[in-house]
């Protein structure tokens, strides 16, 4: 259970559910008037934080930097719309269709602070005489009703000090002004203003593909070489005193015939495959700049003032500026 000197660490503080996903964030807490005890918180959820959810905080638990409930995230998220009224309570009505949707038993909720109210000390409704400090009220600041039976004080933290006339009033408003500064409502009239940013990344995809094929082609290919042939060629011998005896070795007059062969050359043309390179595939990066341009939209914040100024008849007027 959350305890009142926990309040501040819980608010704005994220609200995940007990499988670990975020549900949202706290941004109020509700007490019972009768034991003044955290009962409620409202998350924001949704877009942005658009919608506002109330969770029992009866069996949450601060765990490090966030708030765990004991309810699923869906389930808190579908919890049904309840009003709060000007005074930042529940009614009994609202807080009753709360716990129903919860399984919360509500007869046990109100056995739980009947219990709580009958010990709680005297010091709830005397006076500062008979009280001495209002302190000792059973953490006073809630001690006492407000007015509507059962309903939850918007409060953050209930006030600590304060003399107890009647500790209803007194360690009332002490408990809604540490409420209200504990829970960023101070009336300080500050705006909050925000704007989108964008952030720009890049992303990998395929852009084409590039593949080698190997084909084959005929070429003509022309070369010059030498190639030889004999021819006949007819060798005439005048008789001679070293030719005499061969030139009468034979009849005197006859008929002869002798046959040379002739010889030529001719071009041969044979082929061999030889490798002659090897062709592989790389791949290389090449950084380029790219100008990328989208829209964010900023809020803007300007102040208008009405300043009342009178003429030489007397009369007043009023004028607006802006800033």
């Amino acid at each position: 259970m959350i305890t009142r000197e926990e309040i501040a660490n819980v608010l704005d503080q994220p609200v995940y559910d007990g499988d670990g996903n975020k549900i949202g964030d706290a941004k109020h807490v509700f007490f019972d008037d009768m034991t003044g005890r955290p009962e409620w918180v409202s998350v924001k959820t949704g877009m942005f934080g658009s919608t506002e959810s109330f969770v029992p905080i009866r069996d949450a638990a601060l765990v490090q930097d966030h708030l765990e409930v004991p309810y699923g995230k869906d389930q808190v998220k579908g919890a049904p719309s309840v009003d709060v009224d000007a005074g930042g309570h529940l009614s009994e009505t609202e807080e009753h269709r709360l716990y129903d949707y919860y399984g919360i038993n509500w007869d046990s909720v109100l056995s739980e602070a009947e219990r709580t109210d009958d010990g709680r000390s005297a010091a709830g409704t005397g006076t500062a005489g008979a009280a001495g400090a209002a302190g000792a009220a059973g953490a006073a600041g809630v001690a006492g009703r407000t007015g509507e039976a059962g309903g939850k004080d918007m409060r953050a933290a209930a006030g600590t000090g304060g003399t107890a006339g009647t500790a209803g009033t007194a360690g009332g408003m002490t408990g809604r002004k540490d409420a209200m500064a504990r829970e960023g409502m101070r009336g300080d009239e500050a705006m909050t203003r925000s704007e989108e940013q964008m952030h720009i990344g890049v992303e990998r995809h395929e852009s084409g593909r590039a593949r080698l094929r190997k084909y084959v082609v005929t070429e003509e290919v022309q070369q010059t070489v030498p190639v030889t042939h004999e021819e006949v060629r007819v060798v005439r011998e005048p008789i001679t005193d070293a030719n005499r005896d061969e030139a009468l070795a034979g009849p005197e007059i006859s008929e002869a015939e002798h046959e040379v062969t002739l010889y030529a050359e001719r071009p041969v043309v044979e082929t061999e495959t030889v490798p002659v390179e090897r062709v592989r595939m790389t791949t290389e990066e090449l950084t380029e700049n790219e100008t990328v341009r989208g829209q964010v939209r900023k809020e803007r914040i300007e102040a208008e003032t009405e300043s009342f100024t009178e003429d030489e008849t007397g009369r007043g007027g009023k004028r607006r500026g802006r800033e």
